[in-house]
């Protein structure tokens, strides 16, 4: 075998696609899985490429040429440590092992530590873009071991998807397991996104009567303006697509119950961990376990009461509503996840580049929109902003968006339609722009039961008061 340029470790769908997009912008590979039939696949698929597939863990280790590459793309958790804990006896120090996966970033850091003695360079690398994008380009947030990223930079930025300008959506995130945690907030963000659109396709079927196909050209249309995204624009594919077997709508066949690999739930726990207000990332993990309860709901549909039905308004009217809540629940959500990343990054020390994630972000990625321009402009014009509601530009959006989005807000109540990205975003725009909230009465309460304390306003200092005689 001859020396190749970066080992791959995991030939599923993705780490096949990341070997062939290697290969073809002038890298070899070599591939590894513990399915015979994968490496099987993979040989047939590579075969006259740069590439090849090896019969064990040592044989791919012994293939590549030195400073070793191992790139790992297996599930994240026991997987990894068990690959870990095969490959690195086989590696020298300045070898690198990079971890592809969605991984928890404490993981990730626990697996740097065990690796600081033997000085081979742990290195994470988020990687967005689905199937298509680990073969076409996605967007890569490598970080951990600084040491490694001149070996790794020419590489992932060739494969990476490039922005209109040019620029690789491949940058170094930081040290640690930055990487990580910023695909975690990226998928947090992904998880808001696409609850939002989807309430606005709820809130059109319900309150329009609109057809799939009608919303299709509607969401088609959005995919132009402002709203112009990935999610927007495969929404409007999905919903023109008809099934060939009865000639509808697909969507309509599909069982309402959706399902999740975590990464949500792991952005919406360190929120809390962390006490970042991130109620519209939250709300979409809740709205997709809620949605696994259907035999539940089907009970509930028939014992529970609703609204009466109401007319909701003329059709273009509301239409531009759910449009202008559509967005500003998006900057919203863009919002609490960069304050995740701030928050992260004041704990742990990382120099997290802001405008840098929103650049990366531009293209390959899920989450990839023409708002993310603006979001790397508000960073550049101001690297310390505190939230971006507070940037020049969102805040005008917001200012044009948030009378629709508390009227889309209330026609959704009103009517009985469950719009929770909305409804929580609402609620995170008001809270934050309050110079004054109800949490005196919450402070005095607990000061009343636990005497834990409260401050004044006209005076510094800690108080506690006998409520009662």
């Amino acid at each position: 075998m001859q020396a190749m340029d970066i080992g791959l470790v995991g030939l599923g769908v993705m780490g096949e696609n990341l070997a062939l997009n290697l290969e073809r912008n002038g890298f070899s590979v070599s591939g590894f899985d513990l399915s015979a039939s994968k490496r099987e696949s993979f040989a047939q698929r590579t075969q006259g490429l740069n590439a090849q597939a090896a019969a064990s863990l040592a044989d791919l280790v012994g293939s590549l040429q030195q400073p070793r590459c191992v790139w790992i793309m297996v599930p994240a958790g026991a997987a990894v440590d068990a690959v870990l804990s095969e490959l690195s006896p086989l590696l020298n120090a300045g070898d690198v092992v990079m971890d592809g996966g969605n991984t928890l970033y404490t993981d990730t850091q626990r697996r740097m530590q065990a690796l600081d003695d033997s000085g081979i360079h742990y290195v994470v690398a988020g990687v967005s873009g689905g199937e298509e994008g680990a073969l076409r380009g996605p967007a890569l947030m490598p970080g951990g071991a600084a040491a490694a990223w001149p070996l790794l930079q020419p590489m992932l930025q060739a494969i990476a998807a490039k922005t209109d300008d040019g620029q690789p959506c491949c940058e170094w995130m930081g040290p640690g397991g930055s990487g990580h945690f910023v695909k975690m907030v990226h998928n947090g963000i992904e998880y808001a996104d696409m609850q939002t659109i989807c309430e606005a396709y709820w809130l059109m079927h319900n309150l329009l009567g609109m057809s799939p196909a009608d919303m299709s050209k509607v969401f088609r249309e959005w995919n132009q303006g402002e709203l112009a995204s990935y999610l927007i624009g495969i929404t409007a594919d999905i919903l023109a697509h008809t099934d060939p077997e009865t000639g509808g709508a697909l969507v309509d066949l599909i069982l309402d119950t959706a399902e999740q690999k975590g990464t949500g739930k792991w952005a919406s726990q360190i929120a809390l961990d962390l006490g970042v207000t991130a109620p519209t990332i939250a709300n979409a993990v809740f709205a997709r376990t809620v949605s696994g309860l259907h035999a539940e709901r089907a009970k509930a549909s028939r014992v529970l009461p609703g609204p009466a039905p109401r007319t909701a308004g003329p059709r273009d009217t509301v239409l531009s509503q759910i449009k202008n809540a559509l967005l500003a629940s998006k900057i919203c959500a863009y919002a609490q996840g960069f304050s995740l990343l701030k928050a992260a990054d004041r704990e742990h020390q990382w120099q997290l580049p802001m405008g840098t994630v929103a650049s990366v972000w531009r293209a390959g990625c899920i989450i990839r929109a023409r708002l993310l321009e603006d979001i790397r402009a508000s960073f550049e014009r101001s690297p310390d902003l505190d939230n971006l509601l507070m940037d020049s530009h969102f805040s005008v959006v917001m200012s044009r968006c948030h009378q629709d989005l508390r009227e889309v807000v209330a026609m959704g109540a009103l009517h009985g339609v469950a719009v929770p990205s909305f409804m929580s975003s609402l609620s995170y725009y008001d809270a934050y722009r309050s110079a004054r909230l109800p949490a005196n009465l919450l402070q005095a309460q607990r000061d009343y039961f636990g005497a834990h304390t409260y401050q004044r306003v006209d005076r510094p200092g800690k108080f506690h008061t006998r409520w009662i005689d």
